[in-house]
């Protein structure tokens, strides 16, 4: 993400990341409201919810793009914290799962992102069938890549297994670290 004027630098970024089915929505909700801030929701669901056509390549990109300007846009609207209910990594696993690759735009993007810390979301709780979803059977695969990409990339993360509440109570407490 580009830095900004100083006072979204000093905004703490909290990206939510993992496998489909994770509770990455539910966890940004709580979170937003424990924190009295605002939450960046994934632009795919809008945009793929209006698409009358199987995604493309190119849609990735466009929604990639909107997502990075949907999060710039809810800086200036956070309080001390900003949670984002996904980011360009999932871009990037769904794009070289799906395709075979990744388009250019997003991995630079993705390797100027900055989040002071990424919330990995366990498998560890049920599957919720959703027209959207479409890999119930890989969710360990697609955790692990998630897992590998964090730690090759030396990006500071914490996984965020058990039921909803303990969840919450995980992430609360991850994030009071840094403050």
């Amino acid at each position: 993400m580009e830095k900004g004027d100083g006072r979204s630098r000093m905004i703490k970024r909290i990206a939510i990341t993992g496998p489909e089915s994770t509770g990455k929505s539910t966890l940004a909700t709580q979170l937003a409201q424990h924190y009295q801030t605002i939450w960046v929701p994934e632009y795919a669901r809008t945009y793929l919810s209006h698409l009358t056509r199987p995604y493309t390549l190119n849609d990735l990109v466009v929604i990639a793009q909107q997502q990075v300007a949907l999060e710039k846009e809810a800086l200036c609207k956070a309080n001390q914290i900003l949670i984002c209910d996904t980011e360009l990594l999932v871009m990037k696993v769904w794009s070289a799962h799906a395709f075979g690759q990744c388009p250019e735009w997003i991995l630079q993007a993705l390797d100027h992102q900055q989040y002071d810390l990424y919330l990995l979301t366990g498998i560890d709780i049920p599957w919720e069938p959703d027209p959207q979803r479409e890999h119930p059977n890989l969710r360990e695969y697609f955790y692990q890549l998630y897992r590998q990409e964090l730690e090759k990339r030396g990006w500071p993360f914490v996984e965020i297994q058990g039921l909803l509440s303990v969840r919450l109570a995980q992430a609360v407490q991850a994030i009071d670290s840094l403050r």
